[in-house]
């Protein structure tokens, strides 16, 4: 008995606002479906976010759609949980995936939280807030308890585990059971493949890059899903890789030498099928940040879908360095210097990012940029706050609706 192992397909994700990275992402789900199709699997897992949002766009639910029914045509059922993203955190909230239970899609939930396919227990639970941990582990234990009545069994978890997860995880690894032979899980990003009870633990990574920072670990381990075998007494784990759709490029350029390292960019990404991200950091910048965008987008700007610049300044002797009044100051460093007080680089990407889309007047897809920020760094606490239960009978007073707080591009460089 063999199965395939995937997570973080993140369907619907429009990253930087742009369309054309939305698309790569259902390039890559439909590529890891042939491929599990190829590798001839009895059935398939899914450790959640297998959506982006909570509402997918038509466009979203149709890629899913396509790739189920292909699996049904081959005889392969899928078996999937929900992640943060399929679901909002309060009470009556269902996940998207519920809309596919009549087109095969076995859902996993606290009200179904166990099959059996054949002779395999599987069991799992849905993402669950680190505020709701005792909750979490009373389902564990629950779980727990079953499957020590079957041979083989595997766990589905969508949460962040304090030894893999470094910060604002869910559990400690010392509170998971075990007893299991294979724990199927999602939400870390990064290909995780650790010895743990009586088999595996593993996080098969996202599909596509969701992050920059997650570039490090695609160099190291791809992009894709894992094959597990489950025949003999170990649990096996092979790691299948899906190429992404376009590259993301990482360089590091010095100010004296900007002419041979814009070339040597140029050499490597000509012959792309697709125009890469890239992400430059130029150091040395005396201060003119906005004459070397400028020279940089002029001279890469057809050969990539977004350049992501970061600009270190060219370091003196003197900490305290005065910009003299005449001297040019890029809007960008104006950006960053403002910021500077944050200590939160993610601001500060966000706020050049901003600047790039709405000097070209891509006032959709700035918009969408923000929202996704939001989602990424500050959806999880209103969730949390959200995720209540009711006693029976218990009346929940009324609550204040929270309106909408919109902060214009204006207020973020004031």
């Amino acid at each position: 008995m063999k199965f395939a192992h995937l997570a973080d397909t993140h369907l619907g994700y429009r990253q930087y606002g742009l369309f054309e990275r939305e698309k790569d992402f259902y390039e890559v789900f439909e590529k890891v479906i042939d491929k599990i199709i190829e590798e001839n699997v009895d059935f398939v897992v899914h450790s959640g976010d297998l959506f982006e949002t909570a509402r997918p766009s038509p466009m979203a639910l149709l890629t899913f759609q396509k790739g189920l029914l292909k699996l049904k045509g081959a005889g392969i059922p899928m078996y999937a949980i929900a992640g943060n993203h399929d679901v909002v955190m309060r009470k009556g909230s269902i996940p998207p995936q519920v809309i596919f239970k009549k087109m095969g899609l076995k859902v996993i939930s606290n009200i179904n939280p166990t099959y059996m396919h054949g002779d395999i227990f599987i069991a799992g639970i849905p993402y669950y807030p680190a505020s709701h941990g005792k909750a979490l582990r009373s389902k564990l234990a629950e779980l727990s308890e079953k499957a020590t009545h079957h041979e083989k069994s595997i766990l589905l978890l969508h949460q962040g585990i304090d030894k893999y997860f470094g910060y604002n995880y869910e559990l400690e690894i010392g509170e998971i059971p075990d007893n299991f032979n294979y724990y199927a899980l999602g939400h870390i990003h990064k290909y995780v493949n650790d010895k743990f009870g009586k088999g595996r633990l593993v996080y098969p990574g996202s599909g596509e890059i969701w992050k920059s920072s997650e570039i490090p670990d695609y160099r190291e381990n791809g992009k894709g899903f894992v094959v597990v075998e489950m025949d003999g007494p170990k649990t096996l784990v092979k790691r299948v890789k899906v190429d992404i759709p376009r590259e993301f490029i990482q360089r590091t350029i010095d100010y004296n030498n900007l002419e041979s390292g814009i070339a040597a960019i140029k050499e490597t990404i000509k012959d792309f099928d697709k125009l890469p991200i890239l992400n430059l950091t130029i150091n040395n910048v005396e201060s003119d940040t906005s004459g070397v965008y400028e020279i940089i987008n002029e001279e890469l700007g057809d050969l990539a879908l977004m350049i992501r610049p970061k600009f270190n300044m060219f370091d003196m002797d003197d900490p305290d360095v005065i910009i003299e009044e005449n001297q040019k100051v890029g809007p960008k460093e104006l950006i960053v210097k403002q910021l500077e007080g944050y200590g939160n680089s993610d601001v500060d990407t966000l706020a050049t990012d901003l600047y790039d889309l709405l000097s070209k007047d891509k006032i959709d897809e700035s918009s969408e940029l923000i929202n996704q920020f939001y989602d990424e760094h500050y959806a999880n606490v209103k969730e949390d706050t959200e995720f209540k239960t009711e006693k029976p009978g218990e009346e929940q007073p009324p609550q204040e609706e929270e309106k909408d707080k919109q902060v214009t591009f204006k207020e973020v460089l004031e």
